[in-house]
């Protein structure tokens, strides 16, 4: 692709957002970050990525900001969180890690607030993916067969809570309203083959445009 494009998806849980995604890097050859952000994040900032994978596993379980571990333990000693090491802290490295993939190459993020981390880059695109009710629950059942429907359904509520608390704190801006991205598709209506197909159309108009 020779002009850079940055799309950034936001997701109910459940919904089918990583696999738009990942269909859509795929049909457009372009990188795609998700977890492998916390990889980036890590090498930007010179800190072990096990630290961010943990902090983003907390703060996708609804512990962005009380961390189960308040202390981080260096050297056979523990040392108290500092500034650098705080929930904005962390957020500051992530933040620097987007801009850094933005500014090189085309890819497609995955969460974490990259359309308000990069509101005023051109290049961004901004999508919010969501879906049926019965739909979310059953790809929730379906990746964790353990769970019951009401366990599903809370576990959906919960995530979407979490998420939502998340990118409102750090964005000002309100998860999952449509006026707050370019995009908002129901994956329940035409799938997610052909989500991503309609989103790559919307690409390519819009680079056709610039």
């Amino acid at each position: 692709m020779k002009k850079r494009i940055i799309i950034a998806i936001g997701r109910q849980f459940g919904s089918g957002g990583r696999a738009v995604g990942k269909l859509l890097a795929t049909k457009m050859g372009i990188g795609y970050y998700d977890k492998e952000l916390m990889a980036v994040a890590a090498k930007e900032s010179g800190l072990s990525q096990e630290f961010f994978e943990r902090a983003d596993e907390q703060a996708s379980s609804g512990l962005a900001y009380t961390f189960s571990m308040r202390y981080l333990h260096m050297g056979g000693m523990f040392t108290p969180y500092t500034d650098l090491l705080s929930n904005d802290g962390l957020f500051k490295f992530q933040s620097d890690a987007i801009r850094k993939l933005a500014e090189n190459e085309s890819c497609i993020i995955i969460g974490r607030c990259a359309d308000y981390i990069l509101r005023d880059n051109p290049h961004c695109i901004s999508v919010f993916i969501h879906n049926s009710t019965e739909n979310r629950i059953q790809s929730i059942i379906q990746h964790d067969p353990i769970l019951s429907v009401e366990q599903a359904k809370d576990l959906m509520v919960k995530t979407d809570k979490s998420r939502a608390s998340y990118y409102n704190y750090f964005t000002n801006k309100e998860w999952g309203k449509s006026s707050s991205y370019n995009m908002s598709i129901d994956v329940s209506v035409l799938g997610e083959e052909d989500t991503a197909n309609l989103i790559r159309h919307f690409v390519i108009q819009k680079l056709a445009k610039d």
